[in-house]
């Protein structure tokens, strides 16, 4: 069962809200992540402490990067299931993990940071990994 819509629009809203586009169905990932020309960066949200203390404020902080990707997207593990598995095909060879955020290059996975990465990270420590894959990928 997916977590209630009513649960999520606050946590989707801090991503949208700094200009992330929702990609709710398969069809849209498939449509969108392999395509995208340049630097995209794909977030995996979710409901636990770790995105809310963690992932979702350093990404928002790794955007004030003076180079940062040309596309932001995100699904909401927990609520976009079918899209949250699709988006999971172009993240391997990793495993299912949540949150996590992955940068493509040209619709490619160049960069990806796991859930093991984030958990009993600060904030400040997930952007400094973004934007080191930032200089380096953007």
């Amino acid at each position: 069962m997916p977590y209630p819509e009513m649960l999520v629009t606050p946590m989707r809203a801090e991503l949208t809200n700094v200009g992330f586009t929702e990609l709710k169905t398969p069809e849209e990932v498939e449509n969108i992540v392999p395509k995208t020309e340049g630097v995209s960066l794909l977030v995996v949200n979710s409901v636990c402490g770790c995105a809310a203390g963690a992932a979702r404020p350093g990404i928002i902080r790794s955007l004030t990067n003076e180079k940062t990707p040309t596309k932001l997207f995100t699904v909401f593990a927990g609520q976009d299931l079918d899209a949250v598995a699709k988006a999971r095909e172009f993240m391997l060879p990793y495993p299912p993990s949540s949150p996590s955020v992955a940068l493509f290059k040209d619709g490619k996975l160049v960069h990806f940071i796991e859930r093991m990465n984030i958990e009993g990270h600060s904030a400040e420590q997930v952007s400094e990994q973004l934007k080191k894959a930032y200089n380096e990928f953007c």
